[in-house]
This record gives structure tokens, sequence and C-alpha cells, in this order.
């Protein structure tokens, strides 16, 4: 088992959007640890104020605890769409088939992943047009 502080040891990665989107990509994320043999792997994502990450689909279960500020969710499905805040100590568990678009609130925000997935495929990045443009692996994240 290995250990690791959040504050200092993790290797922050920062990701920004393209222009022109109606939303601006801004967050990092960190790689906490994980393991392809027993499909889980953990992760810290910290949202700059209103920063968002791009749209994507869950295809793994996944474990969600808001550490810091907010994390909004603007759903993806036909009909009504449908926008969910959680604040700092909300828990949600999700078993995949989520398509959202998820970002921080206005004082941004940090929450803890926790994904479960025996194949490897955690979640896959979509463009506007809902077509995957990006499948992300636990090995993918593994090596950076």
């Amino acid at each position: 088992m290995s250990a690791t502080r959040f504050d200092s040891d993790v290797k922050w990665i920062h990701v920004s959007g393209p222009e022109g989107l109606p939303y601006r990509i801004d967050h990092e994320y960190a790689v906490l640890g994980g393991n392809p043999e027993t499909g889980v792997l953990d992760m810290l994502v910290r949202f700059a104020p209103d920063g968002h990450c791009p749209r994507h689909r869950h295809v793994a279960p996944t474990s969600t605890l808001v550490l810091e500020g907010e994390q909004h969710l603007r759903d993806t499905h036909e009909g009504q769409p449908r926008h969910r805040v959680r604040r700092a100590g909300d828990y949600a568990l999700s078993d995949g088939n989520d398509l959202h678009l998820e970002s921080g609130g206005p004082d941004g925000g940090l929450i803890y992943l926790s994904m479960h997935a025996r194949e490897g495929h955690l979640f896959d990045v979509v463009d506007e047009d809902l077509n995957v443009v990006e499948r992300v692996t636990i090995e993918g994240l593994l090596r950076g």
C-alpha cells in the first residue's frame, strides 16, 4: 500500500480548452494511484472558479466526494436538461453511463474520484455533437 499527501506530493496536470466553446475548460487533475489489474483509479480534480472539464461520459462506476467548494453537473440527456450542485462534504456514487458537463462553482472546487473499471475504460471525452474524441483508460492516466 502507498500513501500520498495530495497537498504536496502529487503531480497536478493543468487542462485548458480550445476557444469558441460556450464554456471555459480550466481545471487540474492529479492521479493518486491506480492498478489496471484490479481496475481501480483514484484521482483529484481541482476546478478553477467557474472552470469546466470537457464534456464526458463515465462508463465505469465512480464514487465522488466534494472536498472543497462546489461541483456543478449539467447532464446531457434527451429531454429536460438537469443541473445538479454538490457542495463540500457531499458524496455520490454513479453506476456509470453518466453524460455531463462538469465544473466548479464561483469559488472553484476540489473533488476526489474513485473509479472502478475491470476492463480499464473509465470515461469518454465527447465533442459538442457527442462524438467520442478521446477514450480515457486507467493505463493512460497512469502514464500521464
